[in-house]
């Protein structure tokens, strides 16, 4: 018979069905032998009865170990008893793989688990979390496919910051010295005045020195910049974008949503429009819980945290201060002192999920900023070149993958919300 999955054979119902997958689970007596199989949809209990089965095959089952693979022909019934509410009963048997003893057992503290993350992605936890994360990448890439956005890329390898040169991973490139990307933005300005709207998702680089659960060293972006685009216009599309990735996501995963503790019907309640602060009224919302904050200073994870709970939804903050924005960001002309730009924020604590901007197309005011930031404008020629050749107002924005994910999977921690996190203290496996 043909192989079908566990899925489709819970599906089924009734009758003889084929299946294969890893022993999740195994318990033997003397007469019986129940195994519980995964594969990548499912887990079903799987019951081996000597008396009903060859010598052969009985010995095959009592072979089975944690983790072995296995081909498994049987009759599948309702149960309610099972797992996951059926049962096979086993006529044929057959250990593709023999698995060594496995070494994650109950209870084993999450740095051993990271230590074992080659194994451990087998887990019926991170398998849901992967699923949510494939989805997640799937609305991204059907929100804009479907707006009419062409998908561009941008290197790896940069000769120049964008983000900042103290979080730069300095890397050798052949007799010299290049960086691993910390955003496509640069050169997605570049691109804008061919195809006028682009977006992409890929890896970016940041060597901060956080050891928090909220940060990886290597993460993935959805980036978008748009030509012609003013602050309320890209404001729209990153709020719009955040509510179909939610309800892309709760059609597609709702069983691994709810597997992973999420409440279904609060993600539901997440539509558009979004609230919307600017910085200076976030401190004097801050001021109103006896937070003060001086203004010019950056909010920090707590403040952001403090704010989101009193939301269900995203929070868009707008027009934090020019000084403490990075060069590319246009200031706002009636508020000299702040830029036109915005980050959102998660509920429940998840902390900033994009950040965007007006971008800045004043060559001086650019080349001020950099000097002041400790950069040197020569590098950043190329980049003017997009400003003195026919500069049209245009804007963008970066998503953080992983940070979606975590929100959406309920995740204490984000390197869960990735198959093999890179952080300041870990690079194995």
């Amino acid at each position: 018979m043909e192989f079908i999955s566990i899925k489709q054979a819970m599906e089924k119902g009734t009758g003889q069905v084929s299946i294969r997958g890893w022993c999740y689970r195994v318990r033997n007596s003397n007469k019986m032998a129940f195994i519980v199989l995964r594969d990548s949809t499912d887990i079903i209990q799987c019951v081996v009865e000597k008396s009903k089965i060859s010598e052969d095959i009985w010995n095959q089952a009592l072979k089975a170990t944690m983790e072995c693979s296995l081909e498994i022909i049987g009759e599948i019934k309702k149960d309610e008893r099972a797992p996951t509410g059926y049962e096979v009963s086993v006529s044929s048997l057959n250990i593709v793989g023999e698995s060594d003893t496995f070494p994650i057992t109950k209870d084993q503290s999450p740095e051993f688990l990271l230590d074992q993350r080659h194994l451990w992605l087998r887990s019926r936890k991170m398998t849901a979390i992967l699923k949510v994360r494939s989805a997640v990448f799937q609305a991204i890439r059907k929100f804009f496919n479907d707006k009419g956005f062409y998908e561009e890329h941008s290197p790896i390898f940069s000769p120049t910051s964008c983000e900042g040169g103290s979080t730069l991973f300095e890397v050798k490139y052949f007799d010299d010295i290049m960086y691993l990307t910390q955003s496509w933005q640069l050169y997605a300005e570049a691109m804008i005045s061919a195809l006028e709207k682009i977006y992409t998702i890929s890896p970016c680089f940041r060597a901060e020195r956080s050891k928090t659960s909220r940060h990886l060293s290597e993460f993935w972006m959805a980036e978008t910049e748009v030509a012609w685009f003013k602050l309320d216009d890209i404001l729209k599309n990153a709020e719009d974008l955040v509510a179909f990735i939610v309800k892309y996501v709760v059609e597609h995963n709702e069983e691994e949503l709810k597997f992973l503790g999420q409440d279904i019907e609060k993600l539901k309640k997440i539509k558009t429009p979004f609230p919307r602060l600017t910085y200076t009224q976030v401190l004097e919302e801050l001021k109103k819980d006896g937070i003060e904050i001086e203004w010019g200073k950056d909010l920090r994870t707590v403040e952001e945290d403090l704010i989101s709970k009193k939301y269900e939804k995203p929070i868009i903050i707008t027009n934090y201060p020019k000084k403490i924005m990075a060069f590319y960001k246009s200031r706002d002309p009636e508020n000299p002192e702040t830029a036109l730009c915005f980050d959102m924020i998660a509920p429940e604590g998840y902390g900033e999920i994009i950040g965007g901007s007006e971008r800045d197309t004043d060559i001086e005011e650019m080349k001020k900023a950099l000097i002041e930031q400790g950069e040197k404008p020569e590098k950043y020629e190329w980049y003017f070149d997009t400003r003195k050749y026919g500069k049209v107002p245009h804007s963008g924005y970066g998503l953080g993958v992983e940070r979606v994910i975590a929100w959406l999977c309920k995740s204490d921690n984000i390197k869960d919300t990735i198959p093999f996190p890179r952080t300041m203290l870990r690079k194995t496996p």
